[in-house]
């Protein structure tokens, strides 16, 4: 059954619900929205960390509707971040998350990037993590 009409609307939204409903499940919530500010969350601080260039490869992976998520409120002239330790990354998520989840960014970074883990390409997620010092790669550990 059809939601709005379009195919590649009622895929996207399908996929896009995927990724919420497991990034909740991960957070231990059945809570969509919490699902939704931890992804927004972790995706903009990694955005903002890769840089333009990689940015643009990730956006690519993903579902239609996150990808815009993924772009919104982008400014590429101020990326990428210089964040080589995580704390400092992780101050930069907490920046992003409501009040009632900003006590957990590693949870939650964590949380976002097992997602990611299983729903990306496996080959465009090695490159990613590569991509990042290694403080950051630990956060990947888990996926």
């Amino acid at each position: 059954m059809s939601t709005t009409g379009l195919a590649v609307f009622d895929k996207t939204l399908h996929e896009t619900n995927l990724w919420l409903k497991e990034v909740a499940e991960e957070l231990g919530t059945d809570s969509r929205e919490d699902g939704y500010a931890a992804l927004k969350a972790t995706l903009h601080a990694l955005r903002d960390r890769i840089g333009p260039e990689n940015s643009v490869h990730l956006g690519a992976q993903l579902p239609l509707l996150l990808r815009g998520v993924f772009y919104d409120g982008w400014h590429p002239a101020k990326t990428p971040t210089t964040e080589r330790h995580l704390g400092v990354f992780l101050e930069h998520l907490r920046d992003r998350l409501p009040p009632h989840l900003a006590d957990e960014p590693e949870l939650i970074a964590r949380a976002v990037f097992s997602v990611m883990w299983r729903r990306i390409d496996a080959g465009e997620v090695t490159k990613l993590i590569e991509m990042l010092p290694l403080e950051l790669r630990e956060l990947w550990v888990a996926a």
